[in-house]
This record gives structure tokens, C-alpha cells and sequence, in this order.
């Protein structure tokens, strides 16, 4: 096939998250905004909505699990966020203090605005290969392949808009099964942008009527693409935004000769003790 790469990694913040978070807080009334931000992340949202908060003038606070990397917890605190670490549910975490505080909740995938933010992925696509027969994307709580499908689908239908979950985080595939959104607690991945513990309303919708397919793969398989896009694509990777990549290379998804195919490389913000286990 003729393989290509959406390289989001090279976004500030190391992630496609800027996207969604940019529409979202650009689109919010004044009054909401003003009041302080507050979300749920494993980490690249966290960033994101950090980052934009500081460009808008106002303060977000990121409940986020206390495994998360080190690293994100880190970034975090360098765009000015306040991170609160739990062992306990993040939602609910997440709504306490919002009743508390009085913050106003951004969701990190299941939002409208959010999720059009996303969409100007597959706009910028098709600008770039008008003629691609698939796109191949990471799944976590689905804000991001719910843009892109929407984007591309509503222009060329004929397009194969394809998912992928890491096989012990697969909230989306047991939503899809039983065809509503499913808690699967704290699911444990190396692609911990992808261990979403749950699948939201609207992304579970978009994903019903606009994907094509999505497919599991082991942390085993996405280790081998990261490595694989290091080597040879010299691009660092980070675990979550290598699986489109390792649904390839592990033969999950196959295409007739000569297709257009995109891999979308969501992000790059690779744990330093991962990028130890990869080399």
C-alpha cells in the first residue's frame, strides 16, 4: 500500500488534544469560561486544556489518575494547570470539586465542540490526498475518530475510516457491542492515552454511523510500531499514537494492492521509562 502519516505529534503540546480544546474554549460563552475549567485526562488533554486555558486568561483544574505519567502530570504544570491525582473514580472526583468551585467542565471526548475541533484532522486530509481510500485511527474515548469520520465521511462516503483499541482497553468495542456507552473501571494499557475507562454518548454514536471498523491490538503490537516509527520514520511516537500503526504492522487490517492509507500519529508525548523498554 502507500502508507502515510498525519503527524500530530508536532502540535504544541505534543498532541491532536489543542484541536478540540481550542474549539471548545473559543465557542464557550465568556461567563462559563471565566469561571474556571476543569476536566478529567491521563495526560495529553490535561496539556492541552492547560495550555489553552493559559492563552484565554483563565485556570483549569485536571483531575487525573495517580498512575499517569510523570511526565504529563509535568507538562501539565507547566501550562499553569492545577493537577489533582486520585485513586478513586475521576468523574466523580471531577464533579465533586466542580460543585465545589463552581468550575465550568470541559469533557476530554464527549463534546460536541470538542469533538468538531478534532474534525479539521480529516478536513486537513482530504485537503493533502484528496484520492485516500482509509484512515486508521487510535481509539480511546473516541473524540478524535468521531471528528475525523465525521470530516471525511460527509465528503467522500466511499472512504474506509477504521479504529483501533488496545485489547485490555477496549471501552468503545464493548460499548459498540452492547450498543450503549460502557464503564470498563481502570483499564490498564501502555497506550495510556487510550485506556479510556468509558465511552461517551456522542462519541459512541458518531462511531456507530461513521466507522467502518474497529479492531483490537496487543501492548505487545504497539510497542513493535513505536519502534518501528523510530527507526525508520524517525518519528517518537508515543504509545497511543502509534496503534494505528501497529493495527498495520500486526495484519489487523488488510487493503487491496496500491491503496492510499493514513495512519493517524496522534501524539508523541512518550514516557521516558517507556522510550527505555522500546529501545
Amino acid at each position: 500500500m502507500q502508507l502515510h502519516l498525519k503527524a500530530e505529534l508536532f502540535q504544541k503540546t505534543g498532541s491532536f488534544k489543542v484541536r478540540g480544546v481550542f474549539n471548545k474554549l473559543l465557542t464557550l460563552p465568556a461567563e462559563e469560561r471565566d469561571r474556571g475549567l476543569i476536566s478529567i485526562s491521563a495526560g495529553n488533554f490535561a496539556a492541552a486544556l492547560a495550555f489553552g486555558a493559559s492563552v484565554v486568561g483563565v485556570q483549569a483544574t485536571i483531575v487525573m489518575p495517580s498512575g499517569a505519567a510523570r511526565s504529563k502530570v509535568d507538562a501539565t504544570k507547566s501550562h499553569g494547570g492545577e493537577v489533582i491525582l486520585t485513586d478513586g473514580d475521576l468523574l466523580e472526583e471531577c464533579n465533586a470539586l466542580q460543585k465545589e468551585r463552581g468550575l465550568t467542565f470541559v469533557h476530554p471526548f464527549d463534546d460536541l465542540a470538542v469533538i468538531a475541533g478534532h474534525g479539521t484532522i480529516g478536513l486537513e486530509i482530504l485537503d493533502d490526498l484528496p484520492e485516500v481510500d482509509a484512515v486508521i485511527v487510535g481509539v480511546g474515548g473516541g473524540g478524535l475518530i468521531s471528528g475525523i469520520a465525521v470530516a471525511i465521511k460527509t465528503q467522500r462516503p466511499h472512504v474506509k475510516i477504521i479504529g483501533v483499541e488496545p485489547a485490555t482497553a477496549d471501552a468503545m468495542t464493548q460499548s459498540l457491542a452492547q450498543g450503549q456507552p460502557v464503564h470498563i473501571g481502570h483499564p490498564q494499557s501502555i497506550a495510556d492515552g487510550l485506556a479510556a475507562p468509558f465511552a461517551g454518548e456522542h462519541t459512541l454514536a458518531h462511531v456507530k454511523e461513521f466507522v467502518d471498523e474497529v479492531v483490537l491490538i496487543s501492548d505487545d503490537e504497539i510497542v513493535e510500531a513505536m519502534r518501528r516509527l523510530i527507526l525508520e520514520s524517525k518519528l517518537v511516537a508515543e504509545p497511543a499514537g502509534s496503534a494505528a500503526v501497529g493495527a498495520l504492522l500486526a495484519g489487523a487490517i488488510s487493503f487491496p494492492p496500491q491503496s492510499k492509507v493514513v495512519c493517524v500519529v496522534s501524539g508523541g508525548n512518550v514516557d521516558p521509562s517507556v522510550l527505555k523498554r522500546i529501545l
